[in-house]
């Protein structure tokens, strides 16, 4: 069994909801009310994001950056 490294994104919303995104992939995301949960949970979406495609894509974390936007 091969072992695959995807970096993801963690986000919490106003109503304190943690939201998961693997940026390796489209549309591959998920929230929970815990850390734990949701781990597990942006592990089942990664699966079968993978299953879906055949081509697995293999981002290497660079960084994260939060910029200002004034509107």
């Amino acid at each position: 069994m091969k072992r695959y490294e995807f970096p993801i994104i963690i986000e919490r919303d106003e109503d304190g909801m943690y939201i998961a995104t693997a940026a390796s992939f489209k549309g591959c995301h998920t929230q929970a009310r815990t850390i734990p949960t949701l781990l597990r949970r942006i592990k089942e979406a990664i699966l079968l994001c993978m299953d879906v495609e055949k081509n697995v894509p293999q981002l290497r974390f660079v960084g994260l950056q939060e910029i200002e936007v004034k509107r």
